[in-house]
């Protein structure tokens, strides 16, 4: 029969709800914790480790069976891949309107609040900007895409799914992902203190809620995680896109 764990993991776990609790407590807690240190130190190297961590998850609990059930395997289907592309740039410029709308220029408009922390000089210079655009949109496309999809639409959910079923792991690793970014949003650092802003976290939590749902859609509809990573890296490209363009 094949195992999805490897066999020292599967000595003291079996790939079930239990496991993923374990994987979201050593992952999502200590994450947390970081990113807020970065927001208020400035610093956001750990986030990077933690991205790589998250990436290597797979591979570090799981066999090649395990690998292949949670999606790590080749597109049935390449359209979906398009559509998760293009549904993933709506929705962040979906999320881009709502907050232009509702909160303007301040810093409870959560795309206000995440672009501080992408220091762009006031006094840029357009070609210095498209550059710094160009770095920061490889690096937001790439690093948490594929580290966040593969922990949180891979492993967590697929070992969720095998005690609970796929819809209800939909909106386990959705509830965890979302919570996840209060850290980035909700609990904010500004002017050398720590504020919190409660309806727009509330709005903030149920946003990352719903197109976490939509990155599982695609890695469904595409039958590979690679449907949830193109979804999500649409979905940065199109955030970062607002932060240096439109705010």
């Amino acid at each position: 029969m094949d195992k999805e764990l490897k066999p020292f993991w599967s000595r003291p776990f079996g790939f079930n709800k239990k496991f993923g609790l374990f994987l979201i407590l050593i992952v999502c807690i200590p994450r947390f914790i970081l990113v807020l240190n970065a927001n208020s130190s400035g610093s956001y190297g750990s986030i990077g480790l933690i991205m790589t961590i998250s990436a290597i998850a797979p591979f570090l609990f799981l066999t090649k069976y395990g690998r292949t059930e949670i999606g790590i395997t080749k597109p049935k289907n390449f359209k979906w891949l398009f559509y998760a592309f293009i549904f993933g740039l709506v929705a962040s410029i979906i999320l881009y309107i709502v907050g232009q709308f509702l909160y303007g220029t301040s810093y409870e408009n959560w795309y206000q609040y995440v672009g501080k922390s992408y220091k762009i000089p006031a006094t840029i210079t357009q070609a210095d900007k498209n550059i710094m655009f160009s770095i920061m949109a490889i690096t937001g496309m790439t690093f948490s895409p594929i580290g966040e999809e593969l922990f949180f639409r891979g492993i967590v959910h697929s070992s969720f799914a095998k005690s609970i079923g796929e819809k209800k792991a939909s909106i386990v690793d959705s509830s965890a992902f979302a919570l996840t970014h209060i850290s980035h949003f909700g609990l904010v650092f500004i002017n050398n203190k720590w504020d919190y802003f409660i309806i727009p976290t509330i709005l903030w939590v149920t946003s990352m809620f719903l197109v976490s749902l939509l990155f599982f859609h695609f890695r469904k509809r595409s039958s590979s995680i690679l449907g949830a990573i193109i979804c999500h890296s649409a979905f940065n490209l199109g955030m970062i896109f607002c932060i240096f363009y439109l705010l």
